[in-house]
């Protein structure tokens, strides 16, 4: 290794940040930001998209990064491959910093690097067959060669009956297959994912993820995805980030995050996939018992951290009396039960403080939203 090569991969003492170069896992780490931010001169002044990001994406996870519109989600992916150029900070792929690299190194790094976008990208005026043969006749691959990489992505994507259309002829689902076959036409390392599936109904939206997912599994990808949509960091990620002006706001395993979500932002998020109360029971409810036959309405909350899911048996039997349940459900993310359950308990001769006392054991959180008759 060359002294100037050396120097590049070499890391700063002081920095409290850089000091968990330490770390294996970081040092494993197949793409790495470090103190990374990114300006753009705006009308007005400077606008800062990203400011000090310190995030490690591991070889072969399905990385998700969530926020707000303006969060820098496009900024950030867009480091990656140096479409976009970091105004501090660096990013290190393989730990070798790419901030240096010229054109040539670029070419060759983009090669490794895939992206599938919004809005497809796809040439009208060519089929799908021709869509993604491009790359690879630009690059001067043989024609056999390009012939049987083509062959085989559109058969991996399930469009080899449709390699004759063009992309007017073709779904949003059948575009985005598209654009993942040509994203992969040069075997990259890593695929990026900007917005993918936003542009599509839920049932396509499902089955483009499922696809994904199925690359990762069998061609062992890093993807990285952004989206703004929590549905969709559920389905696919093993990870997730959450940005809020360009900043890290909350970051962890998504059954973690899903689970207990410490920031506002994330709370906010994922605020259309959880149970509201509903505004028929939120209007009978009552905070002091109106009667001695109101029941005890008891908001029970799963937020991962136990490893079995709830034992309604025994959770009925500890409450006494008759239990009912009047909304919520459990389910299962990265093996981890989460949700929420509502219960009105009538008939018990335990006090409401003493039935949260009793329903304690059995979920993370208990709260006593009031009485009803």
């Amino acid at each position: 290794m060359t002294a100037a090569i050396q120097r590049r991969l070499e890391i700063p003492e002081p920095h409290s940040a850089e000091k968990t170069e330490l770390h294996p896992e970081l040092n494993r780490a197949h793409v790495r930001f470090i103190g990374l931010g990114k300006t753009y001169n705006g009308r007005q002044g400077p606008i800062a998209a990203l400011q000090g990001i310190d995030l490690a994406i591991q070889r072969g996870e399905v990385f998700g990064i969530i926020g707000r519109s303006g969060a820098g989600k496009s900024s950030l992916i867009r480091t990656i491959n140096r479409l976009e150029q970091p105004t501090s900070g660096r990013v290190l792929i393989d730990q070798v910093d790419i901030g240096e690299f010229d054109e040539d190194r670029l070419v060759a790094l983009r090669r490794r690097i895939g992206m599938i976008f919004q809005h497809f990208n796809l040439m009208s005026a060519k089929t799908v067959w021709q869509n993604v043969e491009l790359p690879l006749k630009v690059a001067g691959v043989p024609k056999e060669q390009r012939e049987n990489k083509v062959r085989e992505l559109l058969e991996l994507v399930g469009l080899q009956e449709k390699h004759k259309a063009y992309p007017a002829q073709l779904s949003g689902g059948q575009k985005q297959r598209v654009g993942i076959a040509r994203a992969l036409v040069h075997d990259p390392d890593i695929l990026l994912c900007d917005e993918a599936t936003s542009a599509l109904d839920p049932e396509t939206t499902q089955s483009i993820l499922g696809l994904l997912r199925e690359i990762n599994q069998r061609l062992g990808l890093t993807i990285v995805l952004i989206t703004h949509e929590m549905a969709v960091i559920r389905e696919i990620c093993d990870r997730v980030v959450v940005l809020e002006h360009g900043r890290v706001v909350e970051q962890g395993p998504v059954w973690e995050v899903f689970g207990n979500p410490q920031h506002e932002v994330s709370q906010t998020l994922l605020a259309p996939l959880q149970h509201a109360l509903p505004e028929e029971l939120q209007s009978r409810l009552h905070t002091q018992a109106p009667s001695s036959a109101a029941a005890v309405v008891l908001r029970l909350q799963f937020t991962g951290s136990a490893s079995d899911e709830p034992d309604l048996a025994a959770l009925f039997a500890a409450l006494g009396g008759q239990v009912k349940l009047l909304q919520g459900g459990v389910e299962r993310i990265q093996g981890h039960a989460l949700g929420q359950l509502l219960l009105a308990v009538s008939g018990s001769s335990l006090s409401a403080e003493q039935l949260h006392e009793r329903a304690a054991p059995w979920a993370q959180r208990v709260e006593v939203l009031g009485y009803v008759v």
